[in-house]
């Protein structure tokens, strides 16, 4: 097979393994739970938690970063060094915006999910791994003092593109890569950036509770922030 058809192929398979909703499959397999009827009803780790507890939660994380990571380390295996670094750093890229893309907006729930951070997180081990790190310890660091994992998401996605110019400033593609990814994750906590403003975004409990609003059946979806 043509290699530039087979990254195409892999691309769009890339999506598909990124659009996985882990965080439905599983609060419906292990626990009998539909997340998106509880808590914000965001399909991410951090609903999971609230709903589930750590230990959903951190399956949940852990297979979200995993799909991110996958997706990045088959494009590197299907796609030669020989082609030039540029191109290559292309087509990683390419497999972790449609693993993000995919988290994000999946076909299997109608184009719904989460709000990729961990998905990109995953994909960031291979792409920007000097990066990582620091966008980790800027999390751990802003979650820890505002216990809003949704300000730590924030932050990290307006740090990122400082930190690729800074580190990766030679690379065009990881530097493109890193503004289209900030973009979206910033647009799908667009919500909890006005619910910070005004004070009103919930917390994580010191005891794995959330302290704050949180969403019935009924009522609307994407209220809180999400860490996949």
């Amino acid at each position: 097979m043509d290699i530039v058809v087979g990254m195409w192929l892999w691309l769009l398979a890339a999506y598909f393994l990124g659009a996985i909703p882990f965080a439905l499959l599983v609060g419906k397999w292990l626990y009998g739970t539909d997340v998106r009827d509880y808590g914000s009803g965001n399909l991410g780790a951090t609903n999971v938690y609230r709903v589930l507890g750590w230990g959903a939660g951190m399956i949940v994380f852990a297979l979200d970063v995993g799909k991110g990571a996958l997706a990045v380390w088959i494009a590197s295996l299907l796609h030669p060094q020989s082609m030039g670094p540029e191109v290559h750093d292309w087509v990683l890229i390419g497999a972790a915006l449609a693993a993000v893309v995919g988290h994000s907006y999946s076909p299997y729930i109608r184009f719904r999910g989460g709000k990729s951070v961990a998905t990109a997180a995953g994909a960031l081990l291979f792409i920007t791994p000097l990066a990582w790190p620091i966008l980790f310890g800027t999390f751990i660091v802003v979650v820890a003092a505002s216990r809003m994992v949704s300000l730590g998401s924030i932050v990290i996605a307006v740090e990122f593109p400082l930190l690729t110019l800074w580190l990766y400033g030679d690379s065009t593609a990881i530097v493109t890569m890193s503004f289209v990814t900030s973009a979206l994750v910033l647009w799908r906590h667009h919500r909890n950036m006005r619910r910070i403003v005004r004070g009103e975004e919930a917390k994580i409990g010191l005891r794995g509770r959330t302290a704050g609003p949180s969403r019935n059946p009924a009522e609307g979806r994407d209220d809180e922030g999400g860490a996949s």
